[in-house]
């Protein structure tokens, strides 16, 4: 697997902030820096890129920016498990979602195909940046499918004396889009194959505009509209018209694991919540935890928890350990992972209470965005279909 390269390989002695218990750590960084306002935030829908810059240079702490850029260039030098650990506590210690999932479209979608299939240039150009947070990447959850979805973008030759490519058309539910310095776009040719391209964001004919869903209101979302955009031939990302092969499939497995990752996180924390909740409250005279009822939504909600980190650790290990990229493990993961969220949402709120109603809290939080969760990445009309293949053995 791609992560796993020798000239990519993770030196654990070379790693950078991490030490013992990365997601202890970055569940302290974000707790204290990022909690006190992630209630705020989520009313106003806004992005604040001072709280992302201190999360992204706090010292001594993981570097959340580039966690999977080497340490060679400026990265945390983490291991595919350290990454989704990073997440993980991430988004347990700032109860926000929308945050960690900005994060991880950054920090992992975007460095990851930089880092194995960029050009040495391309690479000492992009990835110090962006794992210092100086550079912000993005892209569209529209093109994290595994190729499922034929592309919204078209490629073709720049006019004789030009060179390069004009690009056109338009991509929404873009994360990143009103902060970030350039994109990774997937684009189709007229005979049918698809390339990669790096897009500045100073890239003549490219038009980027706010907008996104009604969920993970955290999150910074926008629309890109490429009206014969004119990249030059060394803004291709892998090889020409390669993007099926390479990239594609690695940003699906990226996506499938990485952006599950914070779930975990807020899982943990609504689950700690239900149980502080059920401790607390009491029902005909007698407290909660007496109720048998309780005492198993509460085993559930640990045993949701405990298969959904199980799943998703084990393909971040298969990331490690290099071979074929484990599209099965990952569909399989993120499958697990949106119903779990749902299942752990709706129960926790059951024992804390009925929703507020004010956004201040992450039961409601939750509930909102985990039906997000559910339908990106493909949703389940992609994700079964990746699995049955790799069972019957269809590749």
């Amino acid at each position: 697997m791609v992560l796993a390269q020798p000239e990519l390989r993770t030196d654990p002695e070379a790693a950078t902030g991490l030490g013992a218990g990365p997601l202890e750590r970055s569940r302290e960084l974000a707790g204290r820096l990022a909690w006190p306002t992630t209630a705020e935030r989520d009313r106003d829908r806004s992005w604040d890129p001072a709280l992302f810059a201190e999360l992204a240079r706090a010292e001594p702490g993981p570097s959340l920016a580039g966690p999977l850029v080497p340490a060679s260039l400026g990265g945390g030098g983490s291991t595919a498990a350290e990454g989704l650990a990073l997440l993980e506590g991430l988004a347990e210690g700032s109860r926000d979602p929308g945050l960690a999932l900005a994060v991880a479209v950054h920090a992992v979608l975007a460095t990851v195909p930089l880092r194995a299939h960029g050009t040495p240039r391309q690479r000492e150009r992009y990835l110090p940046r962006m794992a210092s947070g100086e550079w912000f990447g993005a892209l569209s959850l529209r093109q994290t499918h595994g190729g499922a979805v034929a592309p919204a973008v078209t490629a073709r030759p720049a006019p004789a004396g030009q060179g390069g490519w004009l690009l056109t058309g338009r991509l929404d539910l873009v994360a990143g889009a009103p902060v970030a310095h350039h994109f990774l776009v997937v684009a189709a040719h007229q005979g049918g194959g698809r390339t990669t391209f790096l897009v500045d964001r100073a890239t003549p004919g490219l038009l980027v505009t706010e907008g996104g869903p009604a969920a993970m209101h955290t999150c910074p979302w926008g629309h890109l509209l490429l009206d014969g955009a004119h990249v030059d031939d060394g803004s291709v990302l892998g090889t020409v018209e390669g993007a099926a092969a390479e990239v594609e499939p690695l940003l699906a497995v990226l996506d499938w694991v990485y952006c599950s990752a914070p779930w975990l996180g807020v899982m943990r924390a609504l689950a700690r919540d239900a149980l502080e909740a059920a401790r607390g409250r009491e029902l005909f005279g007698r407290p909660l935890t007496h109720d048998q009822a309780t005492r198993f939504a509460l085993a559930d909600l640990a045993t949701q928890v405990e298969l959904a980190e199980g799943l998703l650790r084990r393909t971040a290990s298969r990331l490690d350990d290099g071979g074929a990229l484990p599209l099965q493990d990952a569909a399989a993961a993120r499958l697990f992972v949106a119903d779990a969220a749902d299942r752990v949402t709706r129960a926790a709120a059951g024992l804390t209470g009925p929703l507020a109603g004010t956004g201040d809290g992450l039961a409601e939080r939750a509930h909102r965005d985990a039906l997000f969760l559910s339908r990106t990445g493909g949703g389940a009309q992609v994700l079964r279909p990746v699995v049955a293949a790799s069972m019957l053995g269809l590749g």
